[in-house]
């Protein structure tokens, strides 16, 4: 078992609300209007973004403190250990960008939205 390497600060980070965690933005495709949820990532942690589904994948960018972000779909990948449990679901934030699921509030330990092909 793995554990993604995050930054966690000392200070004290606000917690997200429900309310942020239920926010929705909508994204345009060419089959018409789709309504991506956004998920905060665990308070007092700076969430690693790779290129792949694992810690061996490319570091992109490290995430700031109390961000909240779309899952565009979920694959399987390597097993991470984090403040929402032991999870192989990796979330894809972006083209090409993933965070570990264990670092994301989701409210479920399973997919929440469709697999990445």
């Amino acid at each position: 078992m793995a554990v993604e390497e995050v930054q966690s600060g000392s200070e004290s980070v606000v917690a997200e609300s429900s309310a942020v965690a239920a926010e929705t933005t909508d994204a345009a495709d060419t089959a018409g209007t789709l309504t991506v949820r956004r998920y905060p990532v665990a308070p007092g942690y700076r969430l690693n973004v790779r290129s792949g589904p694992g810690t061996n994948y490319r570091l992109i960018k490290v995430l700031p403190y109390g961000a909240v972000v779309p899952i565009n779909c979920q694959k399987p990948g390597e097993w991470i250990s984090g403040p929402y449990g032991t999870s192989n679901l990796w979330d894809n934030i972006a083209n090409g960008q993933f965070v570990s699921d264990a670092y994301v509030n989701t409210g479920s330990n399973g997919y929440v939205t469709i697999r990445c092909s």
